[in-house]
């Protein structure tokens, strides 16, 4: 099959076609063999060195269509309409092994018509610790963008400091953001906006074809999905730091990292964007802001719904939200749902002694998932400070695990190993001397996190330190 081009050709409007301009001395630093195999892509593309050497001429599948995105968003709250595809193209589309189509999307490809005079650029910094986690957060189960191809240079970038330039080749469903709408609603530009919905709806969610109201009912699913989606995030203790609606996908997938981390030590307020002095995108904040950022894309169908079609479809959020994130949580800890009042009581209860005694948030669930529940002391006790308040919720937890079901399949739901911000900055360091070997190891545990082998790795081990750190958002 041979790729297409059905956004830029359809939507020719809504951006600019925009030919990449290759770093000094690429190479291949990274490729993806098993998802290129789940996609249908040319022959010739299987070869990494072909990807890279097609970037270099304007008249290959992967150049001769490339499209700059043009969109808006509220960014910390705050309306700003001069964004787009700033350093990013889509180059080319094809579809997966379910015949679902993806996006191929080239970042750190150079200046656009929407770059605001910056440079267009990556970091091998921010674009590796990019590639690592969407791998990591698919193999959770948390729904992502996904990393095909990365390619480092001897190119310098400037950001806070000097760094290597890099690209990388992700993939997703589509990369159409919240941002979209808003800006074609905002600027007025009726036609535009009317192409972008009738084109999502054909072509990314055709359910909603058969509605009464289709435009109300592709509402209601990125509601849906999207609420889900945060639910995974509160589930695994992830963090992604800027969820501006420019960086929120229709298909409720995680989307354009940037200073995101997965939580050391639990800690429910945690911020790790040193740009978000407010603490607007703290863990805890994230489900009420997913649902801001909803209620910002909503403005965009009020030519297409009625006021109760939107309010009817943002009122399911918070159901969906917490039932799914009940659901992920009971599970994780083996207790059942039919008795809600008790297990949920013993959920809160733990993760207040995990945050009291700033325990690590992954590696205790993980403990929790090996422990035999037959054992009378908890098996994981001696790394707690109150050792007596956890003996009493462990006797608790044993009465409610032992009196509703046996043994369950715990270790499948909780990962011995995430790609924590202390491994990811020892990867980097490596591969900026050209040394990849760390994050090949790193991105072989996160993307089977669930292996018992992980368990005796140093990969599986909370950080020495329990402060966390802060992370820039610039690349």
């Amino acid at each position: 099959m041979g790729l297409l081009n059905r956004y830029a050709e359809t939507l020719t409007g809504l951006g600019s076609f925009v030919l990449p301009e290759p770093l000094k001395d690429m190479q291949v630093g990274l490729f993806n063999t098993q998802l290129a195999n789940e996609l249908a892509l040319p022959d010739d593309l299987m070869q990494p060195q072909t990807m890279l050497d097609w970037l270099y001429s304007p008249v290959t599948p992967l150049t001769q269509h490339a499209f700059a995105q043009k969109y808006g968003g509220h960014q910390f709250g705050q309306w700003n309409p001069e964004l787009g595809d700033g350093r990013g193209l889509l180059l080319a589309e094809t579809t997966d092994s379910q015949g679902h189509p993806q996006d191929l999307h080239l970042k750190g490809a150079g200046p656009t018509p929407y770059s605001r005079h910056a440079d267009g650029r990556a970091v091998l910094r921010s674009t590796l610790r990019e590639y690592i986690g969407g791998e990591a957060l698919h193999s959770l189960g948390i729904p992502s963008s996904r990393s095909l191809c990365l390619f480092t240079s001897s190119d310098t970038v400037y950001r806070e400091r000097p760094e290597t330039g890099a690209m990388m080749i992700r993939t997703a469903p589509s990369h159409i953001r919240f941002g979209h709408f808003e800006y074609y609603f905002y600027s007025s530009q009726t036609d535009n906006l009317q192409s972008l919905l009738d084109f999502t709806i054909e072509h990314h969610f055709p359910e909603c074809k058969e509605a009464l109201n289709p435009y109300a009912s592709l509402l209601k699913a990125v509601v849906s999905r999207t609420a889900r989606l945060v639910a995974l995030w509160q589930t695994h203790g992830f963090v992604h730091g800027v969820m501006n609606t420019d960086n929120m996908s229709i298909h409720g997938i995680t989307f354009d990292y940037g200073p995101y981390a997965f939580l050391d030590t639990y800690e429910s307020e945690a911020v790790f964007n040193h740009s978000d002095h407010q603490g607007r995108y703290a863990f805890n904040q994230q489900p009420g802001i997913a649902l801001w950022n909803l209620n910002a894309l909503a403005h965009a169908f009020s030519g297409h719904c009625s006021i109760d079609e939107i309010k009817a479809a943002l009122s399911t959020f918070e159901s969906t939200f917490i039932t799914q994130y009940q659901h992920l949580m009971l599970s994780r800890m083996g207790l059942e749902e039919s008795e809600q009042e008790p297990s949920l009581a013993l959920m809160q209860s733990w993760l207040q002694i995990l945050e009291t005694q700033s325990q690590d948030y992954t590696y205790n669930f993980r403990q929790l998932a090996l422990a035999d529940i037959n054992n009378i002391q908890c098996p994981f006790r001696d790394t707690f400070v109150d050792r007596e308040k956890l003996d009493a919720w462990w006797e608790t937890y044993r009465e409610l695990r032992l009196a509703k079901q046996g043994q369950s399949q715990l270790l499948s739901l909780n990962p011995a190993v995430i790609p924590r911000t202390h491994l990811l900055q020892q990867a980097i360091a490596l591969a900026e001397k050209d040394d990849f070997s760390l994050a090949e190891a790193l991105l072989e545990a996160a993307s089977t996190p669930f292996d018992t082998k992980w368990d005796i790795h140093p990969f599986s081990k909370p950080p020495a330190s329990t402060s966390h750190t802060s992370l820039s958002c610039s690349s």
